[in-house]
């Protein structure tokens, strides 16, 4: 089918991306078990004679000895906020030694593609970004005008350079703000690499339960890159590592720390993983090596168990 060129001059770099995102993830699934995810049972009409059969109620059938066709609509009750972390850690790694994405860009890339894949649902989208603040807090909605306004501001934080150190991660006020304004039960779906200081970890856990509390679902998507940050693959030489929210350094040789490095981590990832475990939480790693469709799958199987 021809591309309208009036309809790509529409649309922003960004959403035409995540459309891309989306229409090739969908493809795929056309041979799946999501196959006709979108759709529920809305009412019957008579079969007309010649048509496919494959919608046809067998058990209506029998209890009537007439052939009906089940008719479908797209499902429009979910309303999900999309939360994206936007402090100085998720611009790692710094651009000049990444060909692709650093985290920020791979959170923004899959929130707006969220937002395409709900849009398909005519599904209501908010969003929250926040760092040591909430920084963007925006309703659920679900028109036209709405969702561009909120690829608007995705698009504002690709725009924005590395920050300056300091802008700490503050996952507990994005949280707890939601908690206190979402009054319908709606899906959460938080983007952040969850480096918020050790001494909140509770405070985090508490606003996780918060939400959970107030019958809100959950999907956290643990935003890293694996290679750098879990594995510590880094060339065989000394290196100055440093906190870019807090400007904290400390000069090591990878070989010498990385098993040390990769068993605090690991238990890191235990005692969130348990606590999510707890409260009935989704905790998926999003790495941003392995691309956009192991997200987008977890977060349709997730809708599709939900709605």
């Amino acid at each position: 089918m021809p591309i309208e060129q009036r309809s790509i001059q529409a649309l922003s770099a960004l959403e035409f991306k995540a459309r891309q995102v989306v229409e090739g993830f969908l493809a795929g699934l056309h041979k799946s078990p999501f196959h006709g995810f979108s759709v529920e049972f809305a009412e019957h009409r008579a079969y007309n004679s010649g048509e496919s059969t494959r919608h046809i109620d067998w058990k209506l059938y029998a209890r009537t000895d007439k052939l009906f066709v089940k008719r479908y609509e797209e499902e429009t009750n979910l309303r999900c906020h999309l939360v994206v972390d936007a402090s100085s850690s998720m611009y790692f790694p710094a651009k000049e030694d990444v060909k692709e994405f650093n985290k920020v860009e791979f959170a923004v890339h899959a929130a707006a593609s969220f937002i395409q894949l709900l849009r398909k649902q005519r599904d209501a989208v908010g969003l929250t970004t926040f760092s040591e603040k909430v920084l963007v807090a925006e309703e659920a909605r679900s028109n036209a005008v709405h969702l561009r306004h909120l690829m608007g501001h995705l698009e504002a934080l690709l725009g924005q350079n590395a920050p300056a150190r300091g802008r700490t991660t503050s996952v507990v006020d994005a949280l707890n703000h939601i908690a206190q304004r979402a009054h319908r039960r709606s899906l959460v779906v938080v983007l952040s690499d969850m480096l918020d200081s050790d001494d909140r970890e509770a405070e985090v856990f508490d606003a996780l339960q918060h939400l959970r509390f107030n019958k809100h679902d959950i999907i956290l998507f643990h935003v890293v890159d694996r290679k750098r940050e879990l594995d510590l693959d880094l060339q065989d030489r000394p290196y100055t590592f440093v906190d870019v929210e807090t400007g904290a350094q400390v000069k090591a040789h990878p070989a010498e720390v990385r098993e040390a490095y990769k068993s605090a981590v690991a238990e890191r990832w235990h005692r969130l993983k348990l606590k999510c475990g707890q409260y009935r939480i989704d905790l998926v790693e999003a790495d941003i090596n392995a691309g956009f469709e192991p997200l987008l799958l977890e977060f349709l199987t997730k809708r599709s168990r939900l709605y």
